[in-house]
């Protein structure tokens, strides 16, 4: 299974750098919709909703969505849509304590994950085609970098969880979520994702006096991630799934390789504007 993951990582680091850093933030933006398509895709399996029309309906939608956010987007406004994906995180964990609440297949409550399946991915698309776009500092145009600084805060922390939960891991974090998370994977999480944050910020050329702020930041965001990961632990254990899907051998479907992504983007985002990095 870790060989899988290892040769999958390898064979799409190389697309991921090609969508930052070669397409213009349209084209990105473009891009990053249909891949958050097939995100909520999934999502509406998961979600409960039967039957591929149906399905297909509501990814129109979704669809909608995401062609009415992208003037929004452009504007002074951009923050309304990522701050309501920020609430969501922060109220996402009384969900995620009360681990029986909508797990039956009633309408109201596949109607409650599709719900939270737009307030999931639509802030986050939002959040990272402003900060490609250098929205939030234009007359400093590092957006890009800004990108893959995120990303690469996010995959530090997932291999530093990896690493020190397969090693030192005795204490469970959620067993009745996901029994494979321990809080010595969160502790390796942070660590890797601190230093990895540190890193970035100095060659982001963050000013020094802020780069413990930069640290800070990485650890809030890697927070933020590992909520993503439970949560959608938690709807797949709902819907009596293993994975979202099986697109990538040893890694699962797309939203498998997505949640932590998706739920850490709107607080990352934000986060910079308020420490002024």
């Amino acid at each position: 299974m870790l060989k899988q993951r290892v040769i999958t990582a390898v064979v799409l680091a190389p697309l991921l750098l090609a969508l930052i850093f070669l397409a213009s933030t349209p084209v990105f933006a473009a891009l990053l919709a249909l891949i958050f398509l097939l995100v909520l895709w999934e999502w509406t399996r998961m979600a409960g909703a039967r039957g591929h029309p149906f399905r297909a309906l509501l990814l129109a939608g979704y669809g909608v969505l995401f062609a009415l956010c992208w003037p929004l987007v452009q504007t002074r406004w951009w923050w309304t849509p990522v701050l309501a994906g920020l609430i969501w995180w922060l109220l996402a964990p009384w969900w995620l304590m009360r681990i029986e609440f909508a797990a039956s297949r009633t309408r109201n409550h596949v109607i409650l994950k599709l719900l939270a399946g737009m307030l999931i991915v639509v802030p986050a698309w939002c959040a990272v085609v402003v900060l490609h776009g250098d929205r939030l500092t234009p007359a400093s145009p590092h957006g890009k970098w800004w990108v893959l600084c995120f990303a690469l805060i996010v995959v530090a922390a997932d291999i530093g969880a990896y690493s020190a939960g397969s090693r030192w891991g005795r204490h469970k974090l959620a067993p009745k979520i996901s029994p494979g998370k321990t809080r010595e994977g969160v502790y390796g999480a942070l660590v890797c994702s601190g230093a990895v944050g540190l890193v970035c910020g100095a060659a982001l050329h963050v000013p020094a006096w802020h780069l413990p702020a930069m640290v800070v930041l990485a650890l809030v965001t890697v927070l933020f991630s590992i909520e993503g990961d439970l949560f959608e632990s938690l709807i797949k254990r709902h819907a009596g799934v293993k994975d979202s899907g099986a697109l990538f051998p040893g890694h699962g479907g797309l939203f498998d390789r997505m949640d932590s992504l998706v739920a850490a983007l709107p607080v990352f985002v934000l986060g910079k504007v308020v420490l002024g990095l």
